[in-house]
This record gives structure tokens, sequence and C-alpha cells, in this order.
């Protein structure tokens, strides 16, 4: 049980326990990539991704959200995923450093790019997207690893 506790991390008594998570929303969270960058240098990659996304995160930091973008290969692609948020750093009031810890399905690599990411048989594909970012006030921004293909960072704003 100590061990659970400490993978959850920490909960606050206006949170109250994290599992279930409560059906109740705190906020919504509204995104774009701002900058993307591949490992690799293949000509046939893009960096323009043209993501964005909508969250909706409940007060214990659990979230489920969903990202239409323009994947590595310039095909529309979707990403449905659920998540949960993990503060490790908070200087000021309004200020919190977190990392993030997305996982869903994702869709969009198909003919010739289809076997580019793995389990892709049906063109829908298994994926977690690890992150750490900061929000200050109401605006949020993100630096996120897209396994072993390169990162992006998003911005966005809180409702």
């Amino acid at each position: 049980m100590p061990l659970l506790l400490a993978v959850a991390g920490p909960v606050t008594a206006e949170a109250g326990p994290i599992w279930p998570p409560k059906p109740k929303l705190d906020h919504v969270l509204v995104q774009t990539s701002l900058y993307t960058d591949h490992f690799s240098s293949d000509p046939e990659h893009t960096n323009q991704q043209k993501l964005a996304s909508v969250e909706l995160h409940n007060p214990q930091r659990w979230l489920v959200g969903a990202a239409g973008f323009k994947n590595s290969f310039d095909q529309d692609s979707l990403y449905l995923y659920v998540g949960r948020e993990f503060p490790f750093w908070e200087p000021a009031e309004s200020v919190t450093f977190r990392t993030k810890l997305t996982a869903g399905a994702l869709h969009g690599y198909r003919g010739e790019y289809r076997d580019k990411i793995p389990f892709n048989r049906y063109e829908i594909a298994p994926a977690a997207l690890p992150s750490v970012g900061v929000q200050w006030g109401r605006v949020e921004s993100d630096l996120i690893v897209f396994g072993t293909a390169g990162l992006l960072v998003t911005a966005g704003v809180r409702f």
C-alpha cells in the first residue's frame, strides 16, 4: 500500500482519494503545437504538426482528451487518451511544474507509413506519451516526447 501511495503522489484534502476518479469537471485545457523536432533527419518527416487538443481535467488531476494533428508524414491523425498529472514543484502560488502521462489510441498512420509506429495493424495503435510542463495561471506549456521519434512543445489555456 505505501508503494501505491508513493506512485500516486500526494493527495490534497480538497482533492480526496485518487481512485476511483470523480466525474467532476475542474477545468478544460485547449492546446496547440508550437514546435516539433524529430530525432532523425528523415527527409519525409514534417515538423508542422498543426496540433489542436482539448483535455477535460477533474480535481484529482485525472484527464481525458482528444488531439487532432498532422503526423510525421503529413497525414491527418487523431489521439484519444486518458492520463494524469503529477505536480512536483510549486515555486509560487500561480506556478506549478509537473509531469503528465497519457495513454490511448492513435489513428492516422496509413498506407506506406502504417508500419512506422508499433502495433498499428488495423491503423489504430496504442500510444503512451510522457511530458513535463509548467502551468502559470491559466496558461500551460508541455514538452512531450513521442516515442523514439521526436519531441513536441505545446501551449494552451485553461477555462
